[in-house]
């Protein structure tokens, strides 16, 4: 295969099944117990008239996509439905196209129809890129190639149609120059609710399921080396909180690495430099700021890009995540002088390879590696989730990946044991068997992602059981 194959979108499907946590996920302002996990099965047709289905999963998390404080849980969760409605009724209504370019012949109008109806991007991305993941699966799974392969021999048909600041790079040579990795690094998060330690866990509050519950637990159990900490945006608690962090990890673990995520919490940039410097001021934070390798978006969206970061863009990398609304996102960032922007696939498979692209044109300019990306989580599932997610992150070159699905929710909860089976043996590096379900396997922190190479579409293998989930209403 060295071109590229257009099809159609003839079908797709929309279900749901709920996801209950094991532990209270505490990000931002927000504390999330429960969400469902979305669902879009589609059947594709090439031009000579063959047909197949794909499949693509992610979880609809409340008060992310849009943390309007008016609105509740479950209006947060009819947004991403609505929106998976649109980007649905538009990719039906298109012409034949390569797979890339059914997803950029509708997605100015999709974000359109979206913001018409009070939808922001974030929530419009959603529907798109769901669609996008479940037709590239559809398309590797009927010529019997894996989604690496799909990539670097641009069978997908990937160009810069969406970023004309591409026009001149060559998006084939960069393509075909990705290499996946057997490995990635897991990069636990510390939420701001997450106990540390055992003395800060009420004993008849403990879950005694067999897994871990604090911060020392996890580390003893999966040999994390990399974390991401979470920040709640008032420095004097943040700064308490990352000294107390830093004794366990201090403690804990040897030589690691450190992200910090504001979650949008600070008022503006000099509050971020506020906590920088006193960071830096700490006796008891010096390894921790040592290790720190960047931050994300600590101010909210709404005026993230409004202000140019000045001294503390060239002192700490920053970058953005939540201001990651379309494609363009990155370019506004870079002007002012964020250096980095995050992968998560509920955001855009093609989004993300346009970015790490954007990545090595800008690096080789500067003859540094100045600009990055990082792969971030959104309590993403074991199963279909999961693997589509960890497949782009190693096709973009990301060595530590967030996350956190497998800690807050209790492994393929939800799933049938049918499904659950044959996710394993599909997939023996990727999964483990704990407490009867199948789970997500960590190991000296790194995650053994060599089965997802060779398996016909994006990473999936095993289609999901339906007959455990329900129809999504409104997406028809």
């Amino acid at each position: 295969m060295s071109q590229s194959v257009k099809l159609r979108l003839v079908a797709a499907d929309a279900f749901e099944r709920p996801v209950t946590f094991r532990i209270p996920f505490r990000f931002g302002a927000v504390t999330v117990r429960e969400a469902p996990q979305a669902f879009i099965r589609v059947r594709i047709a090439l031009e000579d008239g063959r047909t197949a289905e794909g499949v693509s999963a992610e979880l609809m998390v409340p008060k992310w996509f849009d943390k309007s404080p008016h609105l509740t849980n479950e209006q947060n969760f009819d947004q991403l439905r609505q929106s998976l409605a649109i980007a649905r009724e538009h990719l039906l209504a298109a012409r034949t196209a390569t797979a890339f370019g059914l997803s950029a012949a509708v997605e100015a109008a999709h974000h359109a129809a979206c913001a018409k109806v009070g939808l922001d991007g974030l929530v419009a991305s959603f529907g798109l890129a769901l669609h996008e993941r479940a037709i590239i699966d559809a398309l590797g799974r009927l010529l019997d190639a894996d989604v690496f392969s799909l990539v670097r021999n641009n069978v997908l048909g990937i160009n810069a149609a969406t970023a004309p600041d591409l026009a001149g790079f060559q998006i084939d040579d960069f393509l075909g120059g990705l290499t996946p990795a057997n490995t990635i690094a897991a990069r636990h998060t510390v939420g701001l609710g997450d106990a540390l330690t055992a003395d800060e866990l009420d004993p008849s509050a403990r879950l005694n399921d067999g897994l871990p519950e604090t911060l020392e637990d996890v580390i003893a159990a999966y040999g994390h080396t990399a974390f991401k900490l979470k920040a709640r945006g008032d420095v004097p608690a943040d700064i308490d909180r990352l000294v107390r962090i830093a004794k366990v990890l201090d403690r804990n673990v040897g030589t690691y690495r450190a992200t910090l995520d504001g979650n949008e919490q600070f008022a503006d940039i000099d509050s971020v430099a506020e906590l920088w410097r006193r960071i830096g001021e700490h006796p008891r934070l010096v390894r921790l700021r040592q290790s720190i390798l960047f931050i994300e978006q600590p101010i909210a969206r709404a005026y993230a890009l409004d202000r140019p970061l000045g001294a503390l863009g060239d002192n700490v990398p920053l970058e953005i995540d939540e201001s990651d609304a379309d494609i363009g996102a990155f370019l506004r960032g870079r002007a002012l002088g964020y250096r980095g922007i995050s992968s998560k696939s509920c955001k855009g498979f093609y989004r993300a390879l346009l970015n790490r692209a954007r990545v090595a044109q800008w690096n080789a300019e500067a003859g540094a590696d100045r600009f990055f990306m990082s792969g971030e989580d959104l309590t993403t599932q074991a199963g279909v989730a999961v693997q589509q997610d960890l497949a782009l992150a190693s096709l973009i070159g990301i060595t530590h990946i967030e996350r956190n699905g497998h800690h807050y929710v209790d492994g393929m909860a939800g799933a049938s044991q049918d499904e659950q089976d044959r996710f394993l043996a599909a997939h023996p590096d990727l999964y483990r068997r704990a407490n009867g379900r199948a789970r997500l396997n960590i190991h000296d922190g790194e995650i053994r992602i060599g089965s997802l190479a060779g398996t016909a579409g994006l990473a999936v293998g095993p289609m999901p059981d339906f007959s455990t989930m329900q129809a999504m209403r409104g997406v028809t």
